[in-house]
């Protein structure tokens, strides 16, 4: 008894430092360049994933979460720069280095209008990488401290939903009859997303991973007892959500020119 509960207080320990570790995909065609990227990116106390193709690029940061990814201009079956436009746009927004063996400024420039976080070119000493990894790490940590949802930070403005005011700096919810309340922060997630795209049906799944994150595992059940929770809170001061409403099988839609009943 006392070795099997040595053994899972080890594993525990093993896996607490093996999430502390970084995740980062290799998206490079030279295999034997990402192998020893890999073997250099382990050495320094990162995990490493290789994917030789833009598509395997996708299927990975779709199922998995990503700290990083070190992303080559010229993949086989696609461009980095495309990549990262479809990464972006499907709302995956991990720190992206580029490696090229192209020095044009110009190609540079694009890479870091585009999104990316820095650019480095063939060859390169793997100290240097190493090091321009851990440079983007702590921006991007830094960079996410006033993220509470995935769109919504305590930084945001405050604006109106329903008759009410959004103050996200201070997570209330100001009512027209003077009340100030708490909400909590996938709250103020569900209230920055929806007004952000009114007049437009939006998915119980887009809504989900737009607050809690892509990789979330949340049930439907679980939005909509928050959907519920800010309805019941805009009743108790005498506003109705009938501009907020539930698109049955599908999702909700925010009217915004809907007018509010008094």
């Amino acid at each position: 008894m006392k070795n099997r509960s040595l053994y899972h207080t080890n594993a525990s320990i093993h896996n607490m430092i093996n999430q502390a570790k970084p995740r980062i995909v290799i998206a490079e065609d030279d295999k034997d360049l990402a192998a020893i990227i890999a073997t250099h990116l382990e050495l320094a106390g990162m995990h490493s994933q290789i994917c030789n193709e833009a598509s395997h690029v996708e299927r990975y940061t779709k199922n998995n979460f990503v700290n990083l990814l070190l992303l080559d201009v010229h993949l086989p079956d696609s461009s980095g720069f495309v990549l990262l436009s479809e990464l972006r746009q499907k709302g995956i927004n991990t720190p992206v280095i580029f490696l090229t063996g192209d020095h044009a400024e110009l190609k540079k420039v694009k890479a870091l209008e585009m999104g990316g976080d820095d650019y480095i070119t063939k060859p390169f000493s793997f100290p240097e990488l190493i090091a321009r990894i851990n440079a983007v790490l702590r921006r991007a940590e830094t960079a996410n401290d006033a993220q509470i949802t995935e769109n919504a930070t305590i930084t945001d403005e405050p604006f109106e939903f329903c008759g009410a005011v959004i103050n996200p700096r201070r997570l209330e919810v100001k009512f027209p009859d003077g009340a100030v309340k708490t909400i909590g922060r996938k709250e103020l997630g569900i209230f920055s997303y929806l007004s952000a795209h009114p007049n437009t049906v939006l998915t119980r799944k887009n809504l989900i991973h737009s607050v809690w994150g892509i990789h979330a595992d949340v049930r439907s059940r679980s939005l909509d007892q928050y959907i519920v929770k800010i309805r019941d809170l805009y009743k108790q001061h005498d506003l109705t959500l009938d501009a907020f409403r539930t698109v049955h099988g599908v999702g909700y839609i925010y009217d915004f020119n809907c007018n509010i009943t008094e």
